[in-house]
């Protein structure tokens, strides 16, 4: 998936300087927020019954179970009484992750729902979700700080969470569940490729080395940093799927970035 890029692609894809992406406003964040839950209830709408059981990169979850964790968090995000009952009850666990335990939390208290059932309530709780967080004030989102278990031994921001985590994850679970039933994603530039330049604006300020990237396809772009470094080529899923760990990676492409 990495290779050296040829003088021919530099010279024909305008790089920009990573430290040129704009963060994402509050604003901004609610509209992908919106956009990319009302992908997710296309995607999960449009499912076969053999589909559903599909195996995804995620070893202790089929397409189902993904689903069924993704409708938990946007529940939690729509309401701050389940957010708290997934908190408690993740706080129970027997070692690992909290963040592993809430999830799983997610996906078992949902396991008796029908992939019907799953698909109508994410669809009816996904505005509801977006408006919960459109809600929350600045001062909570710039003030209040959450600790992260490891990889991310640091303190979010819970703006960072509400802009940009909680968008995140289901934009990786819908490249995951793509993947696992083998269809193409719905991607397009100003939707897709604003969170992966995010993405990409994000990794470079944690590794802080030079590099040039070309990422190819309707989410791609080309940016670099600096003089010199790794200069990598590849799909922006592909690229976005290492970076969340999916697959073994070296060099700058090691460094994960949290979805």
């Amino acid at each position: 998936m990495t290779t050296t890029t040829t003088p021919t692609t530099s010279m024909t894809t305008p790089m920009i300087d990573v430290a040129a992406v704009p963060k994402l406003g509050h604003a901004e964040a609610m509209t992908l927020a919106a956009i990319e839950f009302s992908r997710v209830v296309d995607l999960l709408g449009g499912l076969c019954a053999e589909e559903w059981q599909r195996q995804t990169v995620c070893e202790l979850w089929d397409v189902r179970a993904m689903a069924a964790h993704m409708l938990g968090m946007a529940e939690a995000q729509a309401s701050v009484r389940q957010f708290v009952h997934d908190a408690r009850i993740a706080r129970k666990r027997n070692g690992g992750a909290m963040i592993d335990a809430m999830t799983a939390t997610q996906v078992r208290e949902r396991v008796s729902l029908s992939t019907g059932q799953l698909v109508d309530r994410f669809t009816a709780v996904a505005p509801r979700a977006v408006k919960a967080r459109r809600r929350v004030p600045a001062p909570m989102r710039s003030a209040v700080r959450l600790k992260q278990d490891p990889p991310f031994a640091e303190r979010w921001q819970y703006g960072f969470l509400v802009d940009t985590i909680f968008t995140r994850d289901p934009w990786i679970h819908r490249v995951d569940i793509s993947r696992a039933i083998d269809r193409d994603m719905v991607l397009t530039p100003g939707h897709d490729g604003r969170i992966v330049a995010d993405v990409v604006a994000e990794w470079a300020r944690r590794h802080a080395q030079p590099f040039s990237l070309v990422l190819t396809g309707p989410a791609g772009g080309a940016w670099r940093s600096g003089q010199g470094g790794e200069q990598i080529e590849m799909d922006a899923l592909d690229f976005c799927w290492t970076l969340a760990g999916r697959t073994p990676a070296g060099g700058l492409l090691a460094t994960v970035v949290p979805f």
